[in-house]
Parts: C-alpha cells; structure tokens; sequence
C-alpha cells in the first residue's frame, strides 16, 4: 500500500508532501490544478521515462520519493532480498532527475537500475489512464491474468512439470545424435582417459598416506637415530640415565630414617625413574618397527607423481578422480550403444510429448471455460460503467510450439461498439477505456494480478449520470479489497471515497506553484459543491452535496 508520496521540483510542484489511507482515495480540483502532474510524479517511481522538462523553472533537480507498506507483499520482500536489499516492512523508493543527466534511483537507502525499480513496483502499483505503466497493454500480462482468475495455478504447474520433463529428453536425443565423427572423436577420448584412469588404480586417500610415508623415509635417519640413541641414553646405556636415577633412589631411601624429609624425594625420583623406563621401552619398540625398504622412497615418489599428474588433468581430488572415472565409464556405455539408447530416448521422449499434450489440453479447456466466464463477468461491469454495448473477450490462439504458458496464447480483445470487429485491447482503447476495463476486470477478479495499489486517471471520461454514480459504488467496493488512487472531475465518483484530497495551483512569491491536501468534512463538501456547481456555490449547492456524499456512503456500506 502506498503511503507516502514526497515530490519536490516536479513541473509546477515545489514541495509536496501527502499521506494515502487505505480504500478509496479521490484527487480532484479544476481543470490545470496539476492533478496529472501527481500521478506523473507516482508514474516515474514505477520506472517511466524521465525527461528533463519536468525539473521546475530554476531548479537544478526534481525528487519523486514513495513509501510502500509492505505487510502482506511476500514477493516483493523476496525480491528484495534476492536483490540484497533491506527486506523490512517498509519500502521507500527515491528516485532524482537531474538537468546534467545524472538520474538515480534508491530502493531502502541503496543505489539500484531502473529495471530493478520496475521490477520491484510492478507487482505493488498499477496505473491506468494516459502513462506508459499499463498492464492492459502488456500482452504477456492477460494470459496469467486468465489463469488467476480461474485458479488454474496447480493445472499450470502439473503442464509447466510435464513440459520440463519432455524438453530434458529432447535435449538428451539432441545430445546423444552428435556428428559420427564427433561421436567417435568423443569416444577415442573417453577410452584413452578410462584406460589411463583404471591403469592408476585408484584408492581412496592414498595421496595423503603417501605423502606421510613421503616424509618418514626422507627423515629416516633422523628417527632411528632419535629413537635408538634416546633408548641407549635412557636405559641401555652403561652410564644409563635409568641407573643413574636408581641409584639416587637407593641412596636417598637409605637414608630416610636419618631425615625422613628424604623419604618424599626418594619417592619422586623413583616414580621419575619408572616414567623414564616406561619412555625408553617405547623408543625401543618404535626403533625397532622402523623398516627401510631399498627403492621404497623413489616408487613412493614416483607414485605421488603419477596422482598429481591424473590430478592436474582430470581432478582436483582422488574422490573427485573416481567420480569422473564413474562418469567416463557410463558415457561410453552410452556412446557405445548409441541406437539401443536413442530408442529407449525416443519411447521416453514420445511418453513425455502425450503428457505434455494431455497437460496442456486440459489446461487448454479450463481456460476456455474459464475466459467465457471472465468475459461474461467484464461486460456486465462494463455495461454499468457507460459502456452497455462493449464486447470484451479473451482470445486464445494455438501455438505450433508449446510453451512454458500453455499450448496457446492469450490476448484480450474489445469491440467498444455494435458493429465493430474486436480488435487487439492494447491498440485500441483509450486510456478513458482503459481505465473503466481495468475497473472491470478488477471488479471481476480483484485479486487476479497481485497488485493492490490501483491509480485509475480518466476512468469517468465520457460518462456522467447513472453511470458516473455506478463508476464510483464500483471503485467504492473494490477500495474494500485494495487501495485505490482516483483522480476525477465527477462528484458522484468522489462522494463514495473514504479519502478525499484537492489539487489546486496557489501563488507564492511569484510564483505557481500545485498543492495538495487531504480535506476535513466541511471542506470537502465545498469542494464537491464547487464540482457540481462550478464556480458561483450557493447554499443549496452545498445541502446537495451534503446529500450526495451522505447518499454514497450509505449505499457503499449497504454494498459492503
């Protein structure tokens, strides 16, 4: 939901500064007041094209900043992290346009691309009128649309499943119909590699015995001589550190009864003397397992050589080795056998193909179900919004090819008169015609894309009456479900807003300048007298536009 909208330099706007609520917000004013010039102001946030001319007169930059409430908005939290963006349930967008050219755009305080920014709001604001940001006229948009509508998610994922599952197999035939020469260049390789790799006869962690055996033998002289010269010090010696230690013993344990003190150093030197013996017998064991085999240190060498060797051109690691080994192995059984295999592929291949097809044939029909009902329900909402003989409908065409969307193609098409052919939505409609369409579609599937930030400009185009009175119960009921933005000239749309604001121009200084303001009940039933009664406002001008707003809202929550 947006919240926040802080605009600063904009055209004729110096310093704006409004809070949205949620439900329905209305924007109105007179003619020129610069009400297009705020959702110009929300449109560059959304990504459009920035143009120097919208820096005020005198100004070196213009700033357009938003804040997005976030609870609830999963998807978009998740973009931002992927994006390694702060994920909070706040999201504030800057973006600054600059006469030298240096535009920038911050999401949450870092610098991020414009398509990062499009990618980010597309799924929080659509606006529907006279901007470049219209889903409506995004093809690739209506047939997901379709889908959300009818809740054919899981039927999509079942045909998205059998889809992948197909062109897998395909790319497998595709890999294993290689060149016969490149086939057999492939499998000279693999021989020469397999033979070289079963020659090796590999096992597991051998290098780092080896090189532990490595290091013992190129210090082998330095170990006998340790081990054998320590046991001979300690213990077998003539002058024997042991015998000398026994007997201190001795000599002390005689004296204990002259000084029993002597008794305690007695004991310790001979608890020291049974360490020691304890230190030789090891050193003599140790010495004694110390074998050098002749040549022992070169086929060591040798051997460390060939591993590093294997290593250096296949892998990294003996497990690694191994493994590439087992791979070696099952694609020469595969290219060894390569008409056994291509048939197997190719019954596999024909098992996915009738999946694919039977998938997306079903997908196919609840669809067509489902765009009559979609159709249906829009001209229905259509008829009550200035538009009785409008004909709205979703076309599939078949693709040669499946897709990852289905086995067709969708694209909404509208025959706005009697007698009309239905022509492509995208290239035809108004953005008065836009507006109601969207109004419509969101009426009939208010959850269908996503997005639950709605800014509907020139929705009334052309309508007034009834009509204009249905335009503003329909906006009314859908602001139930999703915030609405609606800027209007039609007092019978603005009297069923929960929020009404006014755009008007005032001078300061000199200067023009726009303002925009949320109004207090009293103001705003001046305002909608001005609407209704223009420019002279008389007193039961007011009473009928206390009327009218009362009347609204009493049908909204009777709707509701």
């Amino acid at each position: 939901m947006l919240t926040d909208l802080i605009v600063k330099n904009f055209a004729i706007i110096e310093n704006l500064h409004v809070q949205f609520g949620a439900g329905f917000n209305v924007l109105t004013g007179e003619t020129g007041a610069g009400k297009s010039i705020v959702i110009d102001a929300v449109n560059l946030l959304l990504g459009g094209r920035a143009r120097g001319e919208v820096i005020r007169t005198g100004t070196d930059e213009a700033t357009v900043e938003a804040i997005f409430d976030l609870v609830g908005e999963s998807s978009v939290k998740d973009k931002l992290a992927e994006q390694g963006l702060e994920n909070d349930d706040e999201l504030l967008v800057r973006r600054i346009v600059s006469r030298s050219g240096k535009n920038r755009v911050f999401v949450n305080g870092s610098t991020v691309t414009l398509a990062q920014l499009r990618e980010l709001t597309s799924k929080l604001v659509n606006i529907y009128g006279q901007h470049e940001h219209q889903n409506l006229q995004r093809i690739e948009t209506h047939l997901p649309f379709l889908d959300d509508f009818a809740g054919l998610g899981p039927q999509l994922d079942e045909y998205r499943d059998a889809l992948q599952n197909w062109q897998q197999l395909q790319q497998q035939l595709d890999s294993l119909n290689l060149a016969e020469r490149e086939r057999q260049q492939r499998l000279d390789m693999l021989t020469f590699q397999q033979q070289e790799l079963a020659a090796a006869k590999l096992v597991v962690d051998e290098d780092q015995e080896l090189e532990q055996e490595r290091s013992l033998l190129q210090n082998a002289e330095k170990l006998t001589a340790a081990t054998s010269g320590g046991y001979e010090v300690l213990y077998a010696g003539q002058q024997a550190v042991c015998s000398q230690l026994g007997l201190v013993a001795d000599q002390l344990e005689a004296l204990q009864g002259v000084d029993p003190q002597l008794a305690d150093l007695s004991e310790r030197v001979r608890s020291s003397l049974f360490n020691l013996e304890d230190v030789a017998a090891e050193l003599r064991s140790y010495a004694e397992k110390l074998e050098f085999e002749p040549h022992r240190q070169e086929q060591v060498e040798e051997r460390l050589a060939l591993l590093t060797s294997l290593k250096r051109k296949y892998a990294p690691t003996i497990d690694e080795l191994l493994s590439y080994q087992v791979d070696i192995e099952t694609e020469l059984a595969t290219l060894s056998d390569v008409e056994g295999h291509r048939d197997q592929l190719l019954q596999r291949l024909s098992v996915a193909e009738q999946q694919v097809m039977t998938r997306g044939g079903e997908l196919s029909k609840l669809r067509r179900q489902a765009a009559e009902k979609l159709s249906a329900a829009v001209e229905r909402e259509l008829a009550d919004l200035a538009m009785p003989k409008a004909e709205f409908s979703l076309q599939l065409a078949a693709l040669q090819t499946p897709s990852a969307d289905g086995l067709e193609r969708g694209e909404f098409y509208l025959a706005a008169n009697p007698g009309e052919p239905a022509q492509p939505l995208a290239k035809i409609a108004s953005g008065g015609e836009l507006s109601r369409i969207m109004l419509a579609l969101k009426r009939s599937a208010p959850e269908a894309d996503g997005v639950r930030t709605l800014i509907f400009d020139e929705v009334d185009a052309g309508i007034g009456g009834e009509a204009a009175t249905a335009v503003g119960e329909k906006i009314g009921r859908l602001a139930g479900q999703l915030q609405v933005l609606c800027v209007t000239h039609l007092p019978q749309v603005a009297a069923f807003a929960d929020q009404h604001y006014q755009v008007a121009k005032q001078e300061l200084d000199g200067r023009t300048s726009t303002r925009l303001q949320r109004l207090a009940a009293d103001e705003r039933v001046a305002e909608m007298a001005r609407m209704l009664g223009g420019a002279h406002v008389s007193g039961s001008t007011l009473e009928h536009a206390r009327e009218l707003i009362a009347r609204s809202q009493t049908a909204a929550k009777v709707a509701g």
